[in-house]
């Protein structure tokens, strides 16, 4: 049996929001433009796209924002013109940055810019972190939150520092907020507040807000309608962003009313993890909905245990699972969502003692 057809026998799914099938999300997205009449857009030009950039430039306090295909397109593009403007082809980005990991070298590849790694991998930034740059950065890409180090946010007043430091050098700052909905939660501010002092910023219409797809980047107008231009340029034009636009507009507010509620959960969670101590949670105390925990067993006994949990007990308890720095480790990444938020008290406790008595057999 596959695991994605295992999954979804499981009565009790630990990470993420409840998956829709294709034809769940298809007839919820239907029923969605029908309500409100929806027409297509081409090529970017409609009511419903535009007015969705307009809603996210407002919330994070920008001039514009544009839809892009993919965050990885969005970033790249950002950053190369904010270097560009500044005659400056360097990058400071954090060693965990989504574009060190998950982006196959693009950057370089097609030289965009030039890209150093700042600070420690381990933990958020500090202000300490870019001052030891002796270099002429054109930018500054910082992610908020660290997904690679369980979610964890630079504190304030150290963000508002690196905000300052950075503005100072003449640099431009750029957010990685694929998860900003999550960290302006954790920081108990509202999404402009926490973007104020970015020059621009990239959110996902799909991690926490669930939709198909799809990015927006943010920043001045002038700005946003030059990379654009570059998504075109890009092959990222594609004839209707309609899908995607729908799949997240339908239930963003609905989603980002709900962080306060994945947040609170998270914090049970916490508590919940306190009677297993063989299972290590990093951050050591919630910074967002999401962290990482660390196993005692390999990644194959890991993937064997979650197997027979499922098959078993109907429990799900991880997606990916990756090796740990130690041997005979490993730590998988839990956000949480709809599927914790609405899983009884007692059936979360139950079925965390499962997983950690099975780590313990050998």
């Amino acid at each position: 049996m596959l695991d994605q057809e295992l999954q979804r026998r499981c009565h009790t799914v630990f990470p993420g929001h409840r998956a829709r099938t294709p034809a769940e999300m298809f007839a919820a997205m239907a029923a969605w433009c029908a309500s409100n009449g929806v027409e297509h857009d081409v090529y970017g030009a409609g009511s419903l796209i535009q007015e969705f950039e307009a809603k996210i430039a407002r919330l994070l306090g920008f001039e514009a924002a544009v839809f892009c295909i993919s965050g990885t397109m969005a970033q790249v593009t950002a950053l190369r013109l904010a270097c560009r403007d500044r005659g400056r082809d360097l990058v400071a980005l954090h060693p965990t940055s989504h574009i060190f990991v998950h982006e196959r070298s693009n950057y370089q590849l097609l030289g965009h810019f030039k890209a150093l790694q700042a600070g420690d991998r381990h933990r958020p930034w500090q202000v300490a972190d870019l001052a030891a740059i002796p270099d002429r950065l054109g930018a500054v890409g910082m992610e908020l939150p660290l997904r690679e180090i369980g979610g964890q946010l630079s504190d304030w007043e150290e963000l508002e520092a690196i905000k300052a430091h950075v503005r100072g050098r003449g640099a431009h700052l750029h957010m990685d907020g694929a998860r900003l909905w999550e960290a302006a939660c954790g920081y108990g501010r509202p999404l402009h507040e926490v973007a104020a002092g970015f020059d621009s910023a990239y959110v996902s219409l799909y991690k926490g807000v669930g939709g198909l797809g799809g990015a927006m980047l943010a920043g001045t107008r002038e700005f946003v309608e030059r990379a654009a231009e570059w998504f075109r340029r890009q092959g990222g034009n594609v004839i209707h962003r309609s899908p995607y636009v729908v799949a997240a507009a339908m239930q963003f507010d609905e989603r980002l009313a709900a962080m306060p509620d994945y947040l609170r959960r998270t914090h049970f969670l916490y508590e919940a993890l306190a009677a297993h101590p063989g299972i290590k949670r990093n951050p050591a105390a919630p910074q967002a909905n999401m962290l990482h925990l660390h196993l005692p067993v390999s990644p194959e006994r890991a993937l064997e245990i979650r197997r027979e949990l499922a098959e078993q007990h109907g429990i799900w308890m991880f997606n990916r699972i990756a090796s740990g720095v130690l041997p005979d480790t490993s730590s998988f990444e839990l956000y949480v969502g709809d599927n914790l938020l609405a899983m009884p008290d007692e059936r979360l406790r139950t079925s965390l003692a499962l997983f950690a008595d099975a780590l313990l057999r050998q």
